[in-house]
């Protein structure tokens, strides 16, 4: 088992990441998988225990205790629901070394402040996980359905995937999840920033994407039409998108190496050297307004 303060750091970041969103319904989840000396024990007396009930509760839930008993404890069978809670719980059978490491990652949790439950039912769903496991639980999201992130420690995969030996932790996010949880806490609903520039193209030719490539490259906010859309279609874009110019690829500017630039919001509209006009936006977006 690699160093558990790694695990704590890990945790800390997901965390962190909830925090920043403004999340405040969320729990913090945490069990151990143990190690190589807890784990077939208790995938042994799981199992047994699982196999008592298999007359009751049907073939599919045989086929499931010898495919995997441990990611038994994750189904949602609710006609199964009491058996998996009477089932033997993990943290009764982890070795003296398994026991210090969750143990150390509970006081660094402590030490800075996160607060956490114990939930020795707490799998990921997956074998492969080794030592810590953690889930972010939404308060607002349905309990079945509430896990909005998670993760956890797996020393093997890598291994098991035919690589070098490598032990490893991660976490993934559910971004649906994430955002039902945002909304209905009402956060990270920020609106999106202005536009500086919208590029209208009539030529149909590589410029605009050139343009708008330019003006990203200089840290601006650009965007353009696509699909072959008219002109007065890309205007109409333009103005919904609330960009604070809209830059005219025309025949005509273009013979005179030139490109129309309009202020949104005056209807100001002035040609600038084609060369120039990333840079010419970019001066006007920096003065004060």
């Amino acid at each position: 088992m690699d160093d558990p303060d790694i695990d704590v750091e890990v945790i800390d970041l997901a965390h962190g990441f909830f925090r920043d969103l403004g999340l405040k319904g969320v729990t913090l989840c945490l069990n151990s998988m143990g190690d190589e000396e807890s784990r077939p024990a208790y995938r042994a007396a799981l199992k047994n225990y699982f196999l008592d009930h298999v007359s009751d509760l049907g073939d599919e839930f045989a086929q499931r205790v010898e495919a995997s008993p441990l990611r038994l404890l994750d189904a949602k069978r609710v006609d199964w629901r009491d058996v998996i809670e009477r089932a033997p719980q993990i943290t009764e059978y982890l070795s003296d070394s398994a026991q210090a490491a969750f143990e150390q990652v509970q006081r660094g949790l402590d030490a800075l402040g996160i607060g956490y439950e114990l939930n020795p039912r707490l799998v990921r769903g997956f074998d492969y996980y080794t030592g810590t496991t953690f889930e972010f639980a939404a308060e607002t999201l349905d309990a079945a359905q509430n896990a909005i992130g998670g993760g956890g420690r797996y020393d093997h995969l890598a291994e098991e995937m035919g690589g070098p030996e490598a032990p490893g932790i991660g976490f993934g996010i559910g971004i649906e999840r994430l955002l039902m949880a945002a909304g209905d806490e009402g956060v990270g609903g920020e609106a999106p920033r202005r536009p500086d520039a919208f590029v209208i193209d009539s030529l149909d030719g590589l410029e605009a994407v050139r343009i708008v490539h330019e003006l990203r490259e200089l840290g601006l906010s650009a965007d353009r039409s696509y699909g072959g859309r008219s002109v007065k279609a890309q205007w109409r874009q333009a103005d919904r998108s609330a960009a604070r110019f809209g830059v005219m690829l025309g025949a005509d500017e273009a013979s005179r190496g030139a490109v129309a630039v309009k202020d949104l919001d005056s209807g100001e509209q002035t040609e600038v050297p084609r060369e120039e006009v990333a840079a010419w936006i970019k001066t006007r977006e920096e003065e004060p307004r």
